[in-house]
């Protein structure tokens, strides 16, 4: 048994929230194990305020569990840290962006013998270092912002451009001293992993992907009859998820229904804006928030992803496959899931991936084969068992 903190840029819960989804299963499977865990995290959304948090499935996890309001970071206070390296970690809780967080992280680390202490986030939690006192740490940034954002200045245009171009420039400075003095720096794929290394080769990197509840999303084979339905699940506060919506509909669509004419496009997941709920109409349904996504995932023909902007691992994908729902994906859609294409799923791009989507609605052997080979895949390499059988061994070297 080891006494483990976390220190999260986000609580544990709504599970809606993709970013909350490793911490939550992490600390369940972490617990089952009989390991003792405390949380500090921030409410980093409006909405958090309203939750009770004694009252979430994710309480019990945790012997300790305390959500602190997410500060703001003025730019100038960006600036300085950028500027001056003295000014790089806090030496106080007078000079942390969250004196609050600041001052309970001593407070915890100095009442308690922890074996391993865990910080999820980057900007938002790497601040933290000299509040630990030295003890050995681990940071989980789950993705490199750089990446995502060398991505977004690839697609941008005009007077845009030179916007991104800044915050690009601006992530890859901090990103490349920002983790320099924790023992891991774990990421969700190899493609994140690789970009730090390019900004800081000395930076002891581990790649561990996101899991899938395999009892949850499971079953979606042999029920129901599929429909001839193009289905893309997300978080429409994610702009790259706005993204790929906007190019399912105006561009995706019309080519199938060409081949496949009783084609449709589910849009399902939270807060779409005004105008994808201007997309609904006869072939396109947007659900906005629902209480599950497995019924769609369930009976939708193929699951088309393609997303062309972000970084990271993709947990729709992983919960496709897990449902047995035939993956038609761009590169991006796959980046840190070991898709074998042609096998697990159909990769593609450009005009190529409305191709790829409406083979799959045209031919059932295929689509029975990839939902097959794709679940099996799953269950092989990312269930939240093998996520956390991979943390507790770093966990292990820290001591």
């Amino acid at each position: 048994m080891r006494r483990i903190l976390f220190i999260s840029r986000c609580p544990p819960y709504p599970l809606h929230l993709g970013d909350r989804l490793i911490l939550f299963h992490l600390a369940r499977e972490l617990a089952g194990r009989g390991h003792a865990l405390d949380l500090l995290a921030f409410a980093d959304r409006a909405d958090d305020a309203d939750i009770d948090w004694e009252g979430t499935p994710a309480r019990p996890f945790f012997r300790a569990f305390q959500i602190i309001a997410a500060p703001c970071r003025r730019a100038s206070s960006l600036l300085r840290r950028a500027l001056l390296p003295g000014a790089r970690w806090p030496r106080s809780a007078a000079e942390a962006w969250s004196p609050a967080m600041w001052r309970v992280v001593e407070a915890q680390v100095r009442g308690q013998a922890y074996d391993a202490i865990h910080l999820f986030g980057g900007v938002q939690v790497y601040e933290y270092w000299r509040a630990l006192g030295g003890r050995p740490a681990l940071i989980t940034p789950y993705e490199s912002y750089s990446l995502y954002l060398r991505r977004a200045l690839a697609a941008a245009r005009g007077a845009a451009r030179l916007a991104a171009g800044l915050r690009w420039l601006f992530a890859r400075h901090y990103e490349s001293w920002m983790f320099s003095p924790y023992r891991r720096v774990v990421v969700v794929s190899e493609r994140d992993r690789d970009e730090l290394r390019r900004l800081n080769p000395a930076l002891p990197l581990a790649v561990i992907p996101n899991g899938v509840d395999l009892a949850a999303f499971s079953g979606g084979q042999g029920q129901e009859p599929r429909q001839p339905a193009l289905l893309f699940v997300g978080n429409y506060e994610y702009p790259p998820n706005v993204d790929a919506a906007r190019r399912l509909a105006a561009d995706i669509l019309p080519a199938v229904r060409a081949r496949v004419p009783q084609a449709q496009l589910w849009l399902v997941g939270h807060a779409p804006p005004p105008e994808l709920q201007a997309l609904a109409g006869d072939a396109i349904l947007v659900t906005g928030r629902v209480p599950d996504v497995r019924p769609y995932l369930a009976r939708a023909g193929v699951f088309v992803s393609p997303l062309r902007l972000g970084a990271g691992i993709k947990n729709k994908v992983l919960e496709a496959l897990a449902m047995g729902c035939p993956v038609v994906a761009t590169p991006i859609s796959a980046d840190g899931i070991a898709l074998t294409p042609e096998h697990d799923a159909l990769i593609a791009d450009g005009p190529a991936l409305a191709e790829a989507a409406a083979r799959v609605l045209a031919d059932p052997a295929l689509a029975r084969r990839l939902a097959a080979n794709g679940r099996a895949l799953i269950e092989r390499r990312y269930t939240w068992t093998h996520v956390a059988d991979q943390y507790e061994e770093l966990y292990a070297q820290l001591g």
